[in-house]
């Protein structure tokens, strides 16, 4: 069973390593407060008193068909959005709980409206779902490790019904996959002490969730956490071990393999600032340079980015985050090749850079500027042409005087002309392509 579960798994993610790049999207009444996603919980705020931001949520410049033209101009292959976080908001038109957007003054189905407007750019689309909920009163309260009441002994949690929670659970879920169409990934969040696996009858909700979709892809965090995977790193994974890793706010510094050494589909989730959710006081973009580094960087490690942003209570995403996608879009129209259906190279990562590669196809992506020739290490006569991928301009080895010395390694020059190398022609990542085989330009 485990060789098959492991199979399976590879044969459903086939997509989802070819896309390799895609939208997170954080959005929920926290917006409005503009602290971040765990307000809640940091500032130990009660339903009552969160209340007030249901009562006013009325995101009038909310446009799904911008946020998923934004995502395609990026190069963005699939978006995941929220479709109930921590605090329980459902941005769906649960029929299990008046808790939800379309109960607000906004009066509208958010993820059928995201739905629509991805798939209509070609983008697949998926759903993140919080395990945990804080505005339900059967989760627990008192001495969670994470709930806003968890220090306050006048939620005690002896006449919640923690069962009657999981029918609640189970049943968004089932709302979700069999009233909104065709979607690809299914993104549970988050698993912490005790509350991991078979406490969420995980076994039972993947059950369903693959008898209602059988194509769908789901995260490893049923289980997982983001301080560990879970049984998706061993031989024998788990029913509910999920089809890709899912580290959080890093790049691991391998790539991601089993007690086999075999790949596990990954994805790297990183926000564009620090926050998930919409934060009015956090400026700390990553810029265009660090996003399309971050990508190759995953890339190179057989992995995906998914990449957050986080719209602000208007239903816009902030100025900062459309700039540096739009940035990030640009270098992809141009580098796309090096990224869609590439992973690990055959040659390890040179100190200048990194490679990625699909087949014969090596790319070659520069990351600094050089003293002398760029060196290929030992790649001398495997290399039949070499070509930047802006424009398909060849770019020759050479064998100039002072690389002589070294007959195994390929170099070439990125101006020929004066024998040098700065400035690089694309500062963020400067791509070549080199078709392998015996030869040379």
């Amino acid at each position: 069973m485990a060789n098959v579960r492991i199979a399976q798994r590879w044969e459903r993610t086939k997509w989802f390593r070819q896309a390799r790049f895609g939208m997170f999207i954080h959005w929920g009444l926290y917006a409005i407060p503009a602290r971040g996603e765990w307000v809640r919980s940091v500032e130990s705020i009660s339903n009552d008193d969160y209340q007030c931001f249901y009562n006013e949520f009325n995101p009038s410049r909310f446009d799904p068909v911008q946020w998923a033209r934004l995502a395609k101009k990026a190069g963005m292959q699939y978006a995941v959005l929220t479709a109930k976080h921590h605090d329980g908001f459902c941005l769906f038109d649960s029929q299990l709980t008046d808790y939800k957007s379309t109960n607000t003054p906004f009066g509208r189905d958010i993820v059928r409206e995201f739905l629509e407007a991805f798939r209509a750019e070609g983008i697949k689309t998926g759903l993140y779902f919080s395990l945990i909920d804080w505005h339900h009163p059967d989760y627990p309260h008192y001495q969670d490790a994470h709930h806003p009441m968890r220090k306050n002994p006048d939620y005690p949690n002896d006449t919640r019904n923690f069962s009657r929670y999981l029918d609640y659970l189970h049943g968004q879920v089932r709302e979700l996959l069999t009233g909104y169409g065709n979607i690809d990934i299914m993104w549970f969040d988050f698993s912490y002490n005790e509350m991991n696996g078979e406490k969420w009858k995980a076994s039972e909700l993947v059950a369903m969730a693959r008898e209602l979709q059988p194509h769908i892809i789901i995260d490893n965090r049923l289980e997982g956490s983001g301080e560990s995977s879970g049984t998706i790193l061993t031989a024998d994974p788990t029913a509910y071990a999920g089809d890709f890793a899912a580290p959080e706010q890093m790049i691991p510094p391998a790539g991601v393999v089993n007690v086999l050494g075999d790949p596990v589909p990954w994805e790297a989730c990183v926000t564009l600032n620090n926050n998930w959710g919409y934060h009015a006081g956090d400026r700390h973009y990553k810029q265009a340079g660090m996003v399309v580094r971050m990508l190759v960087e995953c890339v190179s490690k057989n992995g995906n980015l998914l990449l957050n942003v986080g719209p602000d209570a208007l239903g816009r995403i902030p100025d900062e985050s459309v700039k540096v996608l739009e940035q990030v879009g640009r270098w992809m129209d141009v580098n796309a090749e090096s990224i869609y259906g590439c992973g690990q190279a055959d040659y390890p990562k040179p100190e200048w850079g990194r490679y990625t590669q699909k087949g014969n196809k090596l790319y070659i992506h520069v990351l600094e500027e050089q003293a002398g020739a760029i060196c290929l290490a030992d790649m001398a006569g495997k290399i039949n042409s070499l070509r930047l991928l802006n424009g398909r301009s060849q770019v020759r080895l050479t064998s100039h005087w002072n690389v002589k010395e070294y007959p195994h390694h390929a170099y070439f020059f990125l101006n020929e002309q004066s024998c040098d190398n700065y400035p690089l022609p694309d500062e963020k990542d400067t791509v070549l392509e080199a078709t392998l085989g015996e030869g040379t330009d």
